[in-house]
């Protein structure tokens, strides 16, 4: 007997991952991305912490073992229709799908950093974002790094915990990975000096404390506690950052050659029409909401609607890829209990 339709929206590792589970179960799940590729922001990525693997492993092999499911990328859902058990899903490239079960993977949103105006984003050119820096482990040389620099910075929750940006929570990752990309940067330039502006290190992880102390005694990266307060432009087109450093007291002026914000991670906004159009519920940060934050976490307000991933809140790599897991399960027992 053929089994149900799995609709899983958002190609990302969240929906990769889910899909393979699907597939091992029997089922033949329906991916739908909009973008051109899959991977979703880990496809984006060099390397990923605290092991440093190089973030292309994890999305080919999730793409090798998707290989059964149908994918369609560069494809929005315009709709979602509830009918009884069972839900409409209209695609924009004309293609009608019915499912007893969807799972919602559409992730987060990285905070636009040229609202933080002292920063200087946007303003100044060698004032980038992680995503910018990210690209440029990768190849693109957009990204104004200079040659050789003398000195890098790293400011850490831009968008995050920060109320006057509408986004009191914590981004979860931004503190290990600004550890991971000031590494990297030191292994590119062994000379320069690399500092990272920080309220406090929120470092939860297995190795994520391990990882903090080799960037300080491996790679003497340097870690100041404090908010950096003012960002200009030198005569010689060098950055001047403005910060105090809580622990001493003291008010603190350092010269950079580039300046790294770590954007934090938000909602995802492209998928609030969508959400609307399920009758899902939003929580108060913004998030699609679960079911329950402790025991039902990856199911909605609507029977057969399922989440995994970020779309819920901020994640890491690893967290995503067990929800995921544990999502297919949890649809497949749906569909078998009702």
């Amino acid at each position: 007997m053929a089994k149900e339709n799995i609709v899983i929206i958002g190609g990302g590792v969240a929906g990769m991952e889910a899909a393979k589970q699907l597939l091992s179960l029997g089922y033949t799940p329906i991916i739908i991305e909009k973008s051109s590729k899959l991977g979703g922001h880990v496809a984006s990525w060099h390397k990923l912490f605290p092991d440093m693997t190089p973030a292309s492993e994890i999305i080919e092999k999730l793409k090798k073992d998707i290989s059964g499911a149908n994918v369609f990328t560069g494809t929005k859902v315009l709709s979602i229709v509830k009918d009884k058990d069972t839900y409409a899903l209209t695609l924009d490239n004309g293609v009608a799908v019915v499912a007893k079960a969807v799972l919602f993977a559409t992730g987060f949103s990285l905070f636009d950093a040229s609202k933080k105006e002292e920063y200087g984003y946007g303003v100044y050119d060698r004032v980038i974002t992680n995503k910018d820096l990210e690209a440029w482990f990768n190849g693109n040389k957009d990204a104004r790094i200079p040659e050789n620099p003398k000195a890098v910075g790293f400011v850490h929750c831009v968008g995050s915990r920060d109320l006057k940006a509408g986004n009191s929570q914590c981004s979860k990752v931004c503190c290990t990975t600004a550890i991971k990309q000031a590494i990297e940067v030191k292994e590119k330039f062994p000379q320069a000096e690399i500092y990272c502006f920080y309220m406090d290190l929120r470092l939860f992880g297995k190795k994520y404390e391990d990882f903090y102390i080799n960037a300080q005694m491996d790679y003497g990266v340097h870690f100041i506690r404090g908010r950096v307060s003012e960002v200009g432009e030198t005569i010689d087109g060098r950055l001047q950052v403005k910060a105090e450093d809580t622990l001493s007291g003291k008010p603190l002026k350092v010269h950079l050659d580039s300046l790294v914000l770590m954007s934090g991670m938000v909602c995802n906004q492209s998928v609030m029409p969508l959400a609307k159009s399920a009758k899902l519920e939003i929580d108060n940060d913004g998030f699609l909401r679960s079911k329950d934050n402790i025991y039902d976490i990856l199911s909605s307000n609507q029977p057969g609607v399922f989440y995994a991933g970020a779309c819920t809140g901020t994640k890491t790599v690893p967290e995503t890829l067990a929800e995921a897991r544990a999502a297919a399960v949890e649809i497949h027992n749906y569909l078998i209990n009702g």
